[in-house]
């Protein structure tokens, strides 16, 4: 039986990415079936990072911000960052996020909330970067770039940095309730 543990940071933030990655490495090393890390890194800073704490051990998917996150047809990641992700092994997906997309379109226009903002705002009870990680592994899962029904682990965080990291079984949009969370490996308790 793998050894169990959490580790729990004082506030969320950049300033845990590099324990948070040492969490995840130590997770993997004690793991002989997860085969898939999803991680949520939109300069893809965190993604090198953290391919450079694992090797190759795994396939590791980068989720960034989709384009005209922060800007009309502005993408947060460089080509050159994604030019070493690549040579890295690393895949580097865009896409609208699973939790909001275009229901937050509709919300920012006309106001009140759409049932995926509740889902959100669940997951963010325990942390942003647990919310983030159940977004990215679903986006991954419909994208066709991670398996879904296997166990994986997904790492998210809030703005820059990551703190946060789970083992989960990954779904598709369409069965979003049907998604296991198994272990918290590192979050935030503030």
């Amino acid at each position: 039986m793998a050894r169990k543990f959490i580790t729990y940071f004082d506030k969320e933030g950049n300033d845990y990415t590099d324990e948070l990655i040492l969490a995840v490495k130590d997770k993997l090393d004690l793991s002989d079936h997860i085969k898939c890390i999803v991680i949520a890194s939109a300069s893809g800073k965190s993604a090198l990072r953290l391919s450079e704490a694992v090797g190759d051990k795994v396939k590791i998917i980068n989720v960034t911000h989709h384009y005209g996150f922060s800007g009309p047809n502005e993408s947060d990641i460089s080509e050159d960052m994604i030019k070493k992700l690549d040579d890295e092994g690393i895949i580097t997906y865009f896409g609208s996020h699973a939790l909001s997309g275009a229901a937050r379109g509709v919300t920012n226009k006309y106001g009140g909330y759409s049932p995926l903002d509740i889902v959100a705002d669940t997951f963010r009870m325990f942390s942003h970067g647990i919310k983030v990680a159940a977004e990215i592994s679903i986006m991954a899962a419909d994208a066709g770039l991670i398996p879904v029904g296997e166990e994986i682990i997904a790492v998210g965080g809030r703005g820059h940095g990551v703190d946060s990291a789970v083992i989960l079984t990954p779904v598709n949009a369409k069965n979003l309730f049907d998604l296991k969370f198994h272990e918290i490996i590192a979050m935030p308790r503030d």
